[in-house]
């Protein structure tokens, strides 16, 4: 069996480490470069960053950031949030990261993951996808509907269809953010998890939710999910990355052990 990948995610706004519940009402909390080496020394397996109002705002990923966070940690790296064109995914890698992620760009430009693909690799390239559960219908038949540019912007495409869309036009992992569990620290959302999960045959993260140990438990085993994105409950300190994963180990669920 692999290892499961536990992987604190770095939204940053204005420079600065942020958290919102919902996509909504986001207070700064920290130095994103100061927590990546703080989780780096504690042993999680990746960071993911997000520059989370560069779409929204149209301008470029502070890259400044991305470097100073590169130049500390010796993990993978994944960053997203204003990445319009392979250039600008060639600057992010130029600046330290080993995966890109697209989202909002990626939805108005799907083409945009194939260029990514052919010119980096498919391990480069993460889907990002922000969802939101809606009334199963003709154009959301999951029940789940994409949204873009932070939570912004319904985009009525159905969350399973554009999750095999995306992999069939090249994108080699998604990382799955439920709207609805974001921020709460109530556990993630298990069915939307296993829905895309078992519905791609790439490596699918887990995001939104995470408050306890037992909600990794959950969604790493019964939501199928490959790897699972943590944030409030590090970034706040009521949990070590440590202490997850001997937990998960006594729950018979593997992890890298590297402490």
């Amino acid at each position: 069996m692999l290892s499961k990948r536990i992987i604190p995610c770095l939204d940053v706004r204005d420079g600065k480490l942020t958290k919102g519940i919902k996509f909504k009402g986001n207070v700064d909390i920290g130095d994103p470069v100061d927590a990546a080496r703080e989780y780096y020394e504690q042993g999680a397996d990746e960071i993911v960053f997000y520059d989370i109002t560069a779409s929204s705002e149209g301008r470029d990923i502070m890259i400044d950031v991305v470097r100073r966070v590169a130049e500390t940690i010796f993990i993978p790296f994944s960053v997203g949030g204003g990445i319009r064109t392979v250039e600008d995914m060639r600057r992010v890698i130029l600046a330290g990261a080993e995966k890109i992620s697209v989202n909002s760009e990626a939805v108005n430009n799907p083409p945009l993951i194939g260029e990514g693909a052919r010119a980096f690799g498919s391990q480069c390239v993460v889907l990002g996808m922000d969802v939101k559960k809606v009334v199963k219908s003709p154009k959301t038949p999951s029940g789940y509907e994409v949204v873009i540019h932070g939570g912004r912007k319904y985009t009525g495409i159905d969350a399973l269809w554009w999750a095999k869309k995306a992999e069939e036009l090249g994108v080699g992992e998604i990382c799955l953010n439920s709207i609805d569990a974001d921020g709460t620290q109530e556990g993630y959302e298990i069915e939307l998890t296993s829905l895309i999960a078992t519905g791609v045959r790439i490596p699918v993260i887990a995001s939104g939710g995470a408050g306890e140990p037992e909600h990794l438990a959950d969604v790493l085993t019964r939501g199928h999910a490959d790897a699972a994105l943590i944030a409030s409950m590090v970034h706040y300190r009521t949990h070590t990355i440590p202490e997850i994963k001997s937990y998960l180990d006594a729950q018979g669920v593997k992890t890298r052990m590297q402490w």
